[in-house]
């Protein structure tokens, strides 16, 4: 895949809420010597420019739309060749290169260490719920939320050539995989599950040690790039497996107001009574739709005193609150909301990305 011809110049990769409603000018830095100085009077000279050096050409409409297609992008994902979150990244960025990572954290640090340009990771499932690790990780480091997209997870059976659906004892995949097929697992009486770090993974060690009683629970594509038999499509016991991605990069994108927009931010409050309820109602009275909340303990002050008057003080958590809403961070009710929020209420206050809502097909 043929690499991107811009020059790419890294900044600083901390912005302000307040910085989504200006445009953000990148300006390339060129370090060329055009002129020499005159020993005998010291006065400058033009130096012929070198023709083999390559100037910056001009952004074209082209160019625009290769973005959006993924052509010449690197994206980083978790798993191996054949995961959901590749197809994820393919879906996002059709012409990418992907770039499978070991861990989530990798994939955060290829975007940061600019062996990739972008990350594809799973936020959210519609079975399973939300992937707690990855709303740690959005807080440690400091890429932007750039876009969504929505997958629809089909599971299959996989097994070595041969295999048959009698011959099993054991299916191996992701924890939230094998609990997303738990019925027909058992149905077809598989007993055993084995986790892995993910399904494609899985997949991949059933092929590589050739196991004759254990097959994955992983996608069709990982079934082609490992040589497997699908004994069985769609195993999953809700029709309705959707997982949602984030797709992060080291700069935020300029948010608009010509197409549905969605903003995900980050908060901590004071303590008291009906704080939540409070900060909330910023949005509520400017008829702000919130579509996701999610709480996470506060790892760097996990526990809070409750009241300093009782002679054994009260403790418990002290929560972060992860927010979703249906406004772009251009439309002046959401940066009121925001510095509202941030005002009157919040202690801490972070914009992970403005960036425009997923309405495909999943």
């Amino acid at each position: 895949m043929a690499s991107s011809s811009s020059l790419r110049i890294p900044t600083p990769t901390h912005h302000p809420a307040a910085a989504y409603a200006s445009v953000r000018v990148r300006r390339a830095a060129l370090s060329i010597s055009a002129s020499a100085t005159n020993g005998s009077t010291g006065v400058p000279v033009p130096v012929p420019r070198d023709p083999a050096i390559a100037l910056p050409r001009p952004l074209t409409s082209a160019d625009l739309m290769g973005e959006a297609s993924g052509d010449g992008l690197k994206v980083a994902y978790q798993g191996c060749p054949g995961a959901y979150s590749e197809a994820a990244a393919k879906k996002a960025y059709p012409s990418c290169q992907t770039v499978p990572c070991e861990y989530f954290e990798t994939a955060f640090q290829a975007v940061e260490n600019w062996v990739a340009d972008r990350a594809v990771l799973p936020l959210e499932n519609s079975l399973g719920g939300s992937i707690h690790r990855n709303y740690d990780l959005l807080l440690r480091h400091r890429l932007h939320i750039v876009g969504e997209v929505r997958l629809a997870v089909r599971h299959c059976l996989l097994a070595n050539r041969g295999v048959k659906v009698e011959n099993l004892r054991s299916a191996m995949s992701h924890p939230q995989a094998l609990a997303q097929c738990e019925q027909t697992l058992t149905m077809l009486g598989i007993d055993h599950r084995e986790a892995v770090d993910d399904t494609a993974g899985a997949a991949k060690h059933i092929a590589e040690q050739n196991l004759q009683d254990t097959a994955a629970v992983a996608s069709s594509l990982a079934a082609q790039l490992y040589g497997l038999d699908i004994l069985a499509e769609n195993i999953q016991d809700d029709t309705d497996n959707v997982t949602r991605f984030m797709m992060l990069a080291r700069e935020p994108i300029i948010p608009r107001t010509d197409k549905p927009f969605k903003t995900s931010i980050v908060f901590s409050l004071e303590e008291g009574p009906g704080q939540l309820f409070k900060a909330l109602a910023v949005f509520a009275l400017r008829k702000i739709n919130l579509t996701k909340m999610e709480s996470r303990p506060h790892k760097k002050r996990p526990l809070r005193i409750a009241d300093e008057n009782c002679s054994t003080p009260l403790k418990h958590f002290d929560y972060l609150f992860y927010v979703d809403f249906e406004a772009s961070m251009a439309d002046p009710n959401a940066q009121n909301a925001l510095s509202n929020l941030k005002q009157e209420f919040a202690t801490f206050l972070r914009v992970l990305g403005s960036y425009p809502t997923d309405v495909s097909e999943a």
